[in-house]
């Protein structure tokens, strides 16, 4: 169940595939972690900039009073991951599941001061943020998720 409308276009990656699954079959009481690393993701769903269809990533929990950080890292891979992409042409159709139900978000991507204390908040929730930011020339884009 979701709050975004439409298709459903499973991720390419086996494993991104295998947590969503597990994470919504379960209400968030499974597959709610990275890997084995015991820290918290959450679902995003989002609307394909090319397809249209619905598409869903597990990224790292980094929450603040109701909000949400979703921080392209991409591991610091030297390109954006495909979700940024989602993100920048439908801000308005996002929805992210943190617990059993999901629930819509309005996204913006957020510069400056804004998103430095927004990255300080992502790097204590997953250190190896910081790592990756070192791996690249990009600046990892940061984008704050508030309940629509």
């Amino acid at each position: 169940m979701t709050t975004l409308q439409g298709e459903y276009e499973p991720s390419p990656s086996e494993w991104v595939r295998e947590q969503v699954a597990e994470y919504e079959a379960s209400g968030g009481t499974k597959g709610n972690t990275l890997l084995d690393t015991g820290m918290p993701i959450i679902v995003v769903a989002s609307r394909g900039a090319k397809s249209g269809k619905v598409r869903k990533n597990p990224v790292m929990r980094v929450e603040h009073d109701g909000e949400y950080a979703l921080v392209a890292s991409k591991g610091g891979a030297p390109d954006n991951p495909e979700w940024f992409h989602n993100l920048v042409a439908h801000p308005d159709e996002v929805a992210i599941q943190d617990g059993p139900e999901p629930f819509a978000v309005r996204v913006r991507r957020v510069e400056g001061d804004e998103r430095a204390r927004w990255w300080e908040r992502a790097v204590a929730a997953y250190p190896p943020y910081a790592e990756y930011q070192q791996n690249t020339t990009r600046q990892i884009p940061v984008f704050v998720a508030t309940r629509a």
